[in-house]
């Protein structure tokens, strides 16, 4: 990240070529998910990574993601967007985030994210409330909640900032009342795949993708053997209750950089160590794109997409 941070080119270049990524992995639709703040120098205060002030503001680094992704759509002929990143350790950046979604909503954004330590304690978060605020907008929230922190986190994601969509939320097993009515109402939880030993913090970009067609993710498990054989024993028993009760759910890769993984090998890991078969990855994938935060009528075009792949009729109840 601080490599990148307040360079024009090298901020749009990377859209770009994420963008290039997924579709050589035969991704058709993703959504990327960054903090504008930390690839800025200029109109951010701090200035992050210890950067000297520049001239790239938060607005300008999404105009730059934006613009890289649009070429890399026109160039590789899949579909991309955007979440912006509100980040818990800075509640002071957070409603000029929720402004930045508004600007650039019908402009390859679709949402609003909560992410970062939820075991920091800080002192005023009211930022970060002012920003969920972007309900009475009618502007896509996610919050990451329930992977290190407790319940409390997952209820306060829910009723309090009013999300659509949890990530991780692998704590919500020991509440089983909350697992139970989010259950009930169909909450779409943003599943990581387990990979064995401790977590890194979370950095601040992540993707969620889906595959085209489950068959190609499921050819490619030679991709896993480097992962070692603890892992089996260390898969999340989260993603196990979730499958045992057909919850609203999706696989998607957590930071790709840091864990060297990608689509294939995140798919290699749960259809072989949880047993995934071809009809599970159709059916997450199916939820992934119900849940995402794409207008109606794309995101029946994306859903048509897969059904064809995946040989399915679609389910008109």
């Amino acid at each position: 990240m601080p490599a990148i941070a307040g360079d024009c080119e090298a901020v749009r270049r990377i859209a770009y070529e994420l963008v290039e990524t997924k579709a050589k992995e035969g991704v058709a639709y993703v959504e990327i998910r960054y903090s504008p703040h930390l690839l800025a120098n200029c109109s951010v205060s701090p200035i992050p990574w210890g950067q000297a002030e520049g001239d790239l503001t938060p607005d300008e680094v999404v105009q730059l993601v934006n613009q890289g992704l649009q070429d890399g759509e026109r160039d590789f002929h899949i579909k991309a967007r955007s979440i912006l990143c509100c980040m818990r350790h800075m509640p002071s950046w957070s409603p000029e985030v929720v402004e930045l979604c508004k600007k650039y909503r019908n402009n390859s954004v679709v949402a609003i994210d909560l992410a970062g330590d939820e075991s920091l304690k800080v002192e005023d978060t009211s930022g970060h409330k002012e920003a969920y605020e972007a309900e009475r907008c009618g502007i896509h929230r996610t919050v990451h909640a329930g992977e290190a922190g407790p319940p409390a986190m997952i209820k306060e994601a829910v009723y309090l900032l009013k999300t659509e969509r949890i990530g991780h939320g692998y704590h919500v097993l020991e509440d089983p009342e909350l697992y139970k009515e989010l259950l009930r109402t169909k909450m779409h939880f943003e599943v990581r795949t387990p990979r064995g030993g401790s977590r890194v913090p979370q950095a601040p970009r992540r993707e969620r993708r889906w595959c085209l067609a489950a068959g190609r993710a499921l050819g490619c498990t030679e991709h896993t053997a480097a992962h070692s054989k603890h892992v089996a024993e260390e898969t999340d028993p989260a993603l196990a209750e979730d499958m045992k009760d057909r919850a609203n759910f999706s696989i998607n890769t957590d930071d790709p950089l840091i864990f060297n993984s990608n689509i294939y090998t995140d798919y290699g890991i749960v259809k072989d160590y949880m047993g995934f078969t071809e009809e599970d990855f159709k059916r997450v994938n199916i939820n992934a794109a119900q849940s995402s935060f794409l207008p109606e009528k794309e995101k029946q075009e994306l859903l048509n997409t897969l059904y064809e792949a995946y040989g399915m009729v679609p389910n008109t109840s």
